[in-house]
């Protein structure tokens, strides 16, 4: 089924806020709390700390209405630079990898292209673009 989300990045206090979120919402993770030291050996990051390890590379917390907020640390160690602007993206999750292929090619017109769309070492079809109008879009096909 597919569905639109919100994606946050956070420059290592992802944790804090999903757990401030969650006393709010009273929801419970979906899937837990994901770190990145469960993906370290797994994919081609480059060494970390213990304190990126320990940093959340994937959260989800339901709130109303079936919408979704996930999140993740954004750690500068791994390249990463999170300001005020560029820490939100509109997550959409369609049915097909063909689905995501069209609304990836469509708003990318005038666009700048940050990830493109490609299979990622997590399973899906993934990529990133800020569009025409300076909005964060991920776009992102999981098989089931």
């Amino acid at each position: 089924m597919s569905k639109i989300s919100t994606y946050l990045n956070f420059p290592g206090n992802a944790e804090e806020a999903f757990l401030f979120y969650q006393s709010i919402f009273k929801t419970e993770f979906v899937n837990g709390i994901q770190r990145f030291a469960d993906i370290a050996t797994e994919s081609n990051l480059p060494p970390m700390s213990d304190a990126v390890k320990n940093m959340i590379s994937h959260i989800e917390l339901p709130l109303l209405n079936n919408h979704i907020l996930m999140a993740s640390d954004a750690p500068s160690e791994l390249g990463f630079t999170v300001t005020t602007g560029n820490n939100m993206h509109i997550c959409v999750e369609p049915e097909s990898k063909e689905e995501a292929q069209r609304i990836f090619d469509g708003l990318s017109e005038g666009a700048a292209i940050t990830m493109p769309i490609q299979d990622m070492f997590w399973g899906a079809y993934y990529g990133t673009l800020t569009d025409q109008f300076g909005i964060n879009w991920m776009i992102t096909f999981t098989a089931k």
